[in-house]
């Protein structure tokens, strides 16, 4: 993708919107495009953190893994979907395992060099934090619901 689609995609991402052209322009030279084939992981929970994504095409589940047996799907992510809150917040490292459920190109971020910034201008780093945050609550109620759907134990609900 040329950094001029990238900009495009980004300006129109609800995600994105209301960042400022140049800050949108220092996302789009912090971005690569990244490939995943079906079946790969992307990253492993504990494993450090230092990148977010951006799913194109595919489909991304999140999971948590299990000592014995498969792990445990608790979401999946598809297109335009923003997926990787832990390179924001100590210790970076990741709190979910993500495989790939098909073929899927993503954006990806660096997220040290945006974390950088965000030390160097608060006012963006606030910002992001808040779009992140949103993304947390999301991603952790949604581990929360699925652990309740699958282990029901009595009296959680």
């Amino acid at each position: 993708m040329s950094n001029q689609s990238t900009t495009d995609y980004l300006s129109t991402h609800e995600f994105f919107v209301e960042i400022s052209d140049d800050i949108l322009q220092f996302l789009c030279e912090c971005s690569s495009t990244h490939e995943i084939k079906k079946e790969q992981i992307l990253f492993r929970q504990g494993e450090h953190a230092d990148k977010f994504y951006v799913v194109r095409n595919g489909r991304i589940a999140m999971q948590i893994p299990a000592i014995l047996g498969p792990a445990l799907d608790i979401q999946t992510l598809g297109k335009d979907q923003v997926l990787g809150w832990s390179w924001l917040i100590s210790p970076y490292k990741w709190n979910f395992q993500t495989k790939a459920e098909e073929d899927s190109e993503l954006l990806q971020f660096d997220g040290k060099a945006i974390l950088a910034r965000c030390e160097q201008e608060p006012k963006f780093g606030y910002e992001l934090l808040k779009k992140f945050a949103g993304l947390m609550s999301a991603g952790l109620n949604a581990a929360r619901q699925k652990m309740m759907d699958e282990w029901n134990p009595d009296g959680f609900a």
